[in-house]
């Protein structure tokens, strides 16, 4: 017969450490207390701040800060999170983050384990535009993408795999188990930064899609370089910057682009890739567009 833990003396009532606990210890260890005005006083165990100086910082209690970070409240108002945010010098994109971690049910709907459909809408604009661009789902699956951008990213691909959801490729999983699209970046350390950043971001967004959680865990398994970049906790929107390939045909190039979030909010987006009119990558697009 089993024993109720609040009347078993011998029941471990330590909890573990959730998601925002592991992000808000990623924070404080990156913020020393000289950045942010405190004296530091006698042996210091930890990098950066410890959990009572956030506490003091944030103007909460050290027991409510551990109970946040422990997922032991869910209802963290808008000004704790703000005054965490400020203390622990937080961009945008983190500042999001943390948002999304203390409020994981703020009215995300359950999501299908299905796979995700593209947009009818979005296909018909990236099959219209003449530059490379494919539309991502959330989990980072190519649903769809024109002719440019499947040369540019993955020629040696089947340009029909995005239309069979057993065959769909998965731009962060090429990124970092395909051979070819390690390869194709000139940049990867920076490309694989950026792409888990993104992803991790995108995990907060959508934390009940089990789809996600698999592709985490396979990479974990599969990548040290991803395991170690996902250890690292660090967050970013992907909206707009600079890429620069190798590419197997055309060579080296640089290209803008952009990324387009869809309006209803289920994590689909088009990445369009361009170059100045004139440039040497705009006619090394035109000479892989002309094969």
């Amino acid at each position: 017969m089993s024993t109720h833990p609040a009347t078993d003396p011998t029941a471990v009532t330590a909890r573990p450490i959730t998601e925002l606990g592991e992000f808000l210890r990623s924070r404080r260890d990156r913020v020393t207390p000289q950045h942010v005005g405190v004296q530091s006083v006698g042996r210091r165990r930890v990098p950066g701040l410890r959990r009572e100086e956030l506490a003091r910082l944030a103007g909460v209690s050290v027991t409510y800060l551990t109970r946040l970070e422990q997922g032991q409240s869910q209802n963290a108002s808008d000004a704790v999170i703000d005054a965490l945010a400020r203390a622990l010098q937080l961009d945008a994109d983190e500042h999001a983050h943390l948002i999304a971690l203390a409020h994981p049910a703020a009215a995300r709907r359950r999501r299908s384990n299905r796979p995700e459909r593209a947009h009818a809408g979005a296909s018909q604009l990236l099959h219209a535009m003449t530059v490379p661009a494919l539309l991502l789902g959330r989990v980072n699956d190519i649903l769809d993408w024109n002719r440019t951008a499947h040369l540019l990213l993955a020629g040696h691909l089947d340009a029909r795999a995005p239309l069979t959801p057993a065959d769909r490729p998965n731009n962060i999983r090429m990124l970092f188990l395909d051979p070819h699209t390690r390869d194709l970046y000139s940049e990867w350390e920076d490309e694989a930064a950026l792409a888990v950043a993104s992803l991790r971001y995108t995990a907060a967004q959508f934390p009940d899609d089990a789809r996600l959680t698999a592709l985490v865990g396979e990479l974990s398994v599969k990548s040290p370089s991803f395991a170690r970049l996902w250890a690292g906790h660090m967050v970013r929107l992907c909206t707009s910057g600079t890429k620069r390939f190798a590419h197997p045909v055309v060579g080296e190039l640089t290209l803008g682009y952009e990324v387009l979030h869809l309006p209803d909010g289920d994590g689909q987006r088009i990445l369009a890739f361009s170059a100045p009119a004139a440039s040497a990558a705009a006619a090394a697009l035109a000479l892989l567009d002309s094969r």
